[in-house]
């Protein structure tokens, strides 16, 4: 079942993530007490722009990365909102989906970029191409938890 496992902000753009068991999502905003909602983020445009709302990765590639490179590295480390599960998040760009009750736009790829490879391993621009996982919008507001399934909107 492709779900959310972990979800985690951060309040400033140096501030480590915090894993957190529930979050408000905000169209036009983001999520509720992270960086990007308050226009904290490293990369916070101004105005705002939809694919900075919410970034989502798959656990599966973060677990794939430490098994390619030997390299220690987490969720947190990665610096994505949502962690999933059983669902290939590339797959979801240009679509429409639901995280529990908030629906959700895939925007575009969220790439690794220089600060991260700053912040962790220089493997994670190489490695993490294509694997960074997904930029999206928030559509409708709403809770999003822990557990909550994500699941493909039928065009």
């Amino acid at each position: 079942m492709s779900k959310i496992v972990s979800i985690l902000t951060a309040p400033a753009p140096s501030a480590p993530m915090t894993s957190r068991t529930e979050v408000l999502a905000v169209p036009g905003r983001g999520l509720e007490g992270d960086r990007y909602f308050l226009g904290l983020g490293t990369f916070s445009p101004n105005p705002q722009k939809p694919d900075y709302e919410i970034t989502l990765i798959e656990a599966e590639e973060v677990e794939s990365f430490t098994l390619r490179t030997e390299l220690p590295f987490s969720a947190e480390a990665a610096r994505r909102n949502l962690v999933t599960s059983g669902v290939r998040l590339n797959g979801l760009a240009g679509s429409e989906f639901f995280v529990g009750n908030v629906r959700l736009r895939g925007i575009r790829l969220c790439e690794p970029c220089a600060y991260l490879a700053r912040i962790s391993h220089s493997q994670v621009l190489p490695e993490l191409v294509h694997r960074g996982g997904l930029r999206a919008q928030i559509l409708t507001e709403g809770w999003i938890r822990t557990g909550d399934v994500v699941a493909r909107i039928s065009s």
